[in-house]
This record gives structure tokens, sequence and C-alpha cells, in this order.
């Protein structure tokens, strides 16, 4: 048999062998029995259930029930910093004083720093000494005025309430002069009685005027180190994050501190405004106290809405004393027209867009503010809340997205 023949012979082979395999293969499956039907698994109605119990809860009741304990984590979250702020405001108070002198001061130790070119604890000493002394400038002539002009408007105001007692018993209302006595003998009384505590209230005074000194000096210490190491203290303290949260971290409190002395720069610009405004015209209008009413009225301008309110009506009730209601007239319609110019012309176009604030949450971090921490705690909370506003919004524009790796897809 030749070479050709033995190959032709070998591959028949292995193509019966392969047949007879096959035969085989359908044989044995043709014996085996066919498997039963299986029930198709019913796949839950969501992608957060877990059982089939939870698939047979309806799908809102679910959501409802996930947002509800969210909701009460952060209620809790947020009473227990209101707790902590609330027990440590003798520190924190003095921390955002002085963030916010920082803010104001640091244009000012810029310029020394870069074009006078003094070592940065030398500039912010001497910012620090430069405002000390506008501020007990200010004060110095403030308090000269008042004690001056005191007298004539404490008799004034006696006339005035002379005045008001005569319109009392000839007025519409025709109260007898023994009611009036009633009234008068009622106040005695009430004042006698409660002489003890009024005594203890001026003790208290004393002992608030102490602590107000500490305060100040506390308030001078740390801003003097916020404007000469805040850079590297924002780096130390954002040092302790997690490695991928601290660079934005980082750029996000930048941002933050734009906003602040943004913030801070436009307040100070609208309040010498108002102050300007209502001080001339109290000034051309011969009122009494006009420097000392102006400068109740910048003070009162960094605490939005509320501050010039009050300080306003202060005003009035000043020129309505010294001049008579013809003159607290004109002041009341100067100080509506300087508010809304404050409201309409100036905050839009100074303050702009970057720190904008929505007036209801004004309202209600002034409010919060004076529940925690009176008087100094409505005057933080309204840049806080600016800081807080832009750095969340930072974050939020500029968080980075998952690789695709990263993204579990499902394997339905």
């Amino acid at each position: 048999m030749g070479r050709f023949d033995k190959v032709r012979a070998n591959l028949r082979r292995a193509y019966v062998q392969r047949l007879a395999a096959a035969q085989a293969e359908r044989e044995l499956a043709a014996a085996e029995p066919e498997p039963e039907p299986v029930e198709p698994v019913r796949h839950l109605d969501h992608a957060t259930t877990t059982s089939r119990d939870d698939a047979e809860v309806p799908h809102g009741l679910r959501v409802a029930t996930a947002w509800s304990w969210r909701l009460l984590i952060l209620i809790a979250a947020a009473a227990v910093l209101l707790w902590l702020i609330s027990r440590l405001k003798t520190v924190l108070i003095p921390l955002s004083i002085a963030l916010l002198l920082s803010a104001l001061l640091a244009p000012v130790m810029g310029v020394l720093s870069r074009r006078v070119k003094l070592p940065p604890s030398l500039a912010a000493f001497v910012v620090l000494i430069m405002g000390l002394g506008a501020v007990a400038g200010v004060l110095t002539l403030v308090i000269s005025e008042f004690v001056a002009g005191f007298p004539a408007l404490a008799e004034k105001a006696s006339i005035g309430v002379q005045q008001i007692q005569e319109w009392l018993t000839t007025g519409p209302l025709h109260l007898s002069g023994r009611q009036l006595d009633a009234t008068f003998d009622a106040a005695t009384t009430w004042l006698n009685d409660n002489r003890g505590s009024l005594t203890d209230s001026a003790v208290n005074t004393a002992t608030a005027t102490v602590e107000f000194l500490a305060l100040m000096l506390l308030i001078l210490f740390v801003t003097f180190f916020f404007m000469r190491d805040g850079k590297r203290i924002w780096h130390f303290v954002t040092g302790i994050l997690p490695t991928p949260a601290r660079d934005p971290i980082r750029r996000a409190g930048e941002a933050a501190w734009r906003t602040l002395v943004a913030y801070v720069r436009a307040t100070v610009l609208v309040a010498f405004i108002d102050a300007l405004g209502i001080g001339l015209l109290l000034f051309f209008l011969n009122v009494d106290f006009w420097f000392p009413l102006g400068t109740l009225v910048f003070l009162g301008a960094f605490v939005p809405i509320v501050g010039a309110t009050v300080s306003g009506a202060v005003a009035v009730l000043v020129a309505l004393v010294d001049e008579g209601p013809i003159t607290a007239l004109v002041v009341l319609i100067g100080v509506i027209a300087v508010q809304q110019l404050e409201g309409h012309v100036l905050q839009p176009l100074i303050m702009g867009r970057a720190v904008s604030v929505h007036p209801l949450a004004v309202i209600v971090a002034i409010a919060t503010g004076v529940v925690l921490a009176g008087i100094i705690g409505a005057l933080v909370a309204v840049p806080l809340v600016a800081v807080l506003n832009t750095g969340i919004r930072h974050l939020v524009q500029h968080r980075s997205e998952p690789p695709p790796d990263a993204v579990i897809v499902s394997s339905e």
C-alpha cells in the first residue's frame, strides 16, 4: 500500500470514529429525562430592596422612610452642633470677631507687606495699632459730644414728658390727674422694690466690663496671628483631613476667605454711606448728637435689616425729643429713603452676586445668632452664612467625578 493510500485510510478511520462518538452522544441525550421547568425569579421592583418583604412595601413609603431617618440624623447632628456652639461661645465669639477683623484689615496688611516690604509680624502690628487708634479717636469724639450735650437733652426730655402728660389729660384720652399720679406712684414703687436687683445689675455690669476687656485682648491677640499666619494655620488645619479631601477643602476655604473679605469691605462701605447720609440730615436739621447717632447708624449697618431699623428708630426718637414731631417726621422719611437706597441700589451694586444671601437666610441667621450669643451673635451670623454658602457651592461645583473603573455596573 502506497503512502497516499495510508493517509486516506487514516482520515477515513478518524471520520468513522467521529461519527460513532456523535451518535453515542445523541443516544445518551435521548435516554436522559427532560428537566422540569424552573419558575423564573421575580425581580424586585426597586434596586434598594433586599428581600421579598421589602418589595411588598409600597415604593412611596420606602422613600418616605429613607428620607425620615436621614433627616432625623441631620437634625440630631445639628442639635449637637448648636449645643457645642452654645457651650463654646466664649471661645468661638472671639475667633469669629477676629476673623472678621482680619478680613477687614487684610488688604492694608497686604499693601504694607508687598509695597512697603515690611515683615509679616511688623505689618500686622502696625495695622492693629492703626485700627486701635482709629477706634479710640471715634469713641473719644462720641463720648465727649454725648457728655457735652446730655444735660440739654435731658432738660428737653423732661419738657417733652410734661407735654405728654398734659396731652394725656387734655387730649382725647381725658385721663385724670389721679390716674396719672397712680401710674407714677406705681413706677416709683417698682423702682424701690427692685433697687436691690438694679444694684446687682450694676455689679454684674462691672464684672461684664472686666470680661469685655479680657475679650478684647483675646480678639486682638487672635487677630494678630490670623493676619500673620492665617494661610499656614489653614494649611495645618486641612492637613489632618484625608488626602483626597485635602486640596478641595483648601480651595473652598480660600474662595470662602475671598468672599469674607469682599463682604466685610462692602459692608463697611455701605455702612459709611448710610451713616454719612443720616448724619448729614441730622446736622442740617440741627438735631443734637448728630455725630454719635451717625456712628450708631454705622455700627448698626453691620447687622443687616435689624441694625439699620434699630439705629434709625433711635435717631427718630432723639429728633422727636430735641426738635419736635415735624423734625422727627423728616428724619423718619430720610431714614426710610436711605434704607431703600441701601437695599435696592447699594447692596446689589457693591455686594454683587458673589456674596448674595437670600433674605430668609439672613433673618434665620440673625435670629439664631441672637439666641446663641446675643448682639455679637447677630453681628457675626450673616458673614459666617455667606462664607459657608460660598464654600459649599465651591465644593459642589468643583467636585471630581469618579473614574470609569470605579463605577459598579450591575451584571444583569
